[in-house]
């Protein structure tokens, strides 16, 4: 129980530590621009995905705590209210496709269940969030770069995360939970 506890408060932290910090732009070298909270969102999915051997009501409760949470620091900080939004519906949406997509893949090994979750809630909470929380604020152009910039960077540091196991990185794709 205590590791449930210890991930599903990570989780809890990530998440409202990316949100805090989703309007803070860094520009990437060659093409795009990632938000300073997409280092810390990145953990998230990952994250959740720990979560999966305690059961799905143990993994949506998380989510559900995690979206109010975000929503109350949110509006406690004066978080534009398109930020709350978006955040809101990219917690519950994205993190509820991942969920399923994981529970589907249990029978495989750990880095195919992360990977395979993960192939579909990074784009997915990336163009929710995006669109909601930054449509018609920023360019056409910006939101291109701010899409990829995003992608590739949910999609790196959840794959760190993934591999770092009990302590240290894992190249073995065959490890259980």
């Amino acid at each position: 129980m205590n590791r449930y506890l210890i991930n599903a408060g990570t989780y809890l932290l990530a998440t409202l530590g990316a949100n805090y910090s989703a309007a803070w732009f860094i520009p990437l070298p060659v093409f795009g621009q990632v938000a300073v909270g997409t280092f810390i969102f990145g953990i998230t999915f990952t994250q959740r995905d720990r979560l999966h051997s305690a059961g799905r009501p143990w993994v949506y409760g998380t989510i559900a705590i995690a979206a109010l949470a975000n929503v109350l620091m949110s509006a406690l900080l004066d978080v534009p209210m398109r930020i709350i939004g978006a955040s809101f519906l990219a917690i519950v949406l994205a993190e509820t496709a991942d969920t399923e997509i994981y529970q589907k893949l249990l029978p495989y090994p750990w880095l195919l269940r992360v990977a395979g979750s993960n192939a579909v809630s990074v784009p997915l909470d990336t163009l929710l969030f995006t669109l909601v929380a930054f449509g018609g604020v920023l360019s056409t152009s910006a939101m291109v770069a701010l899409l990829f910039g995003e992608i590739l960077v949910k999609y790196l540091i959840g794959a760190l995360v993934a591999l770092w196991r009990n302590g240290r990185f894992v190249w073995q794709e065959s490890l259980g939970d």
